[in-house]
């Protein structure tokens, strides 16, 4: 039976989604888990199969433009596939108690972490072609095995942990570069991890296809406001979000969770202050050598 709440639930997050790029197993099961109490595997598998449907359109834009390193995209690959089918089998050991809603509160907190990177090393990205990277294969490797058992296990990390790892690996790929390898990546990544979950995991149609129903619009509405939102106060929102997330799902009591997040807050006007007055003075200084030429 269709679920009308967790359809309005999965549009509203998916337009977090567009708007930001990311987070949408960041938030959608976390969503399913606190508000629908949907068992922490079927919340994961659900997601996985949902967004193995979604990921392949965004990736074909990224195909057409050319904005994808293919050869980074098959080691990432050689490492994240096999792990992600992996981690269906660590999601499900897990099952019993509340160890998989402990593993994805640690993971949310991982892409609270590498959103905070990735906000502060925005603009830092190089000039290069995407094809004209040189290719480390065994970093890469790596960082797709860890990033392929995170999101089998938990469904997060393929557009939050992945990317920040590629930036520090890759600096010279500019940021759609970054975006549009990280996206191609994850179509088998999310497929493996999915077939996984359909086949040992708690798979549930219905649930599936409401959150189908919801997310497909939602994506499609966040983006095309994403051109007129401001970028840096949707991902400072998304932040606070995944980190009132992350502290219920750890259990931590809400009088900490209160001052974590206020002091969240604090550190976001902090940061944009900060961010503010760095470009004024870049384009201080960049006017004056305009002018000294």
């Amino acid at each position: 039976m269709i679920d009308f709440p967790l359809i309005a639930g999965s549009f509203l997050v998916a337009i977090v989604v567009g708007l930001t790029g990311m987070g949408g197993g960041a938030l959608m099961t976390p969503m399913m888990m606190l508000f629908f109490n949907v068992p922490p595997l079927a919340a994961v598998s659900s997601d996985l199969v949902a967004s193995a449907v979604m990921k392949p359109v965004g990736s074909a834009v990224h195909l057409r433009r050319g904005t994808v390193n293919l050869r980074l995209v098959g080691w990432l690959c050689a490492g994240s596939v096999p792990a992600a089918f992996c981690g269906v089998f660590i999601a499900r050991a897990f099952a019993v108690g509340d160890a998989v809603k402990y593993a994805l509160g640690v993971a949310l907190l991982l892409a609270v972490a590498g959103l905070v990177a990735k906000t502060f090393l925005a603009g830092k990205g190089g000039s290069s072609s995407a094809r004209d990277i040189v290719v480390r294969p065994i970093p890469t490797v790596l960082v797709g095995t860890v990033g392929g058992l995170i999101v089998g296990s938990s469904s997060v990390g393929s557009g939050s942990l992945i990317i920040v790892a590629l930036l520090a690996l890759y600096p010279a790929l500019k940021a759609n570069q970054l975006v549009g390898t990280d996206l191609v990546q994850a179509v088998p990544l999310v497929a493996s991890a999915a077939l996984g979950h359909l086949l040992f995991g708690d798979f549930q149609l219905t649930l599936t296809v409401s959150l189908l129903i919801g997310s497909i619009p939602g994506v499609y509405l966040g983006a095309r406001i994403s051109s007129r939102a401001p970028g840096g106060l949707i991902r400072a929102l998304l932040g606070i979000v995944l980190l009132a997330s992350a502290l219920k799902l750890l259990d931590v009591s809400n009088t900490v969770t209160v001052w974590a997040l206020a002091g969240a807050a604090v550190a976001t006007v902090v940061g944009w202050r900060w961010r503010v007055r760095a470009a004024a003075r870049a384009s201080s200084e960049s006017k004056d050598l305009a002018r000294a030429r």
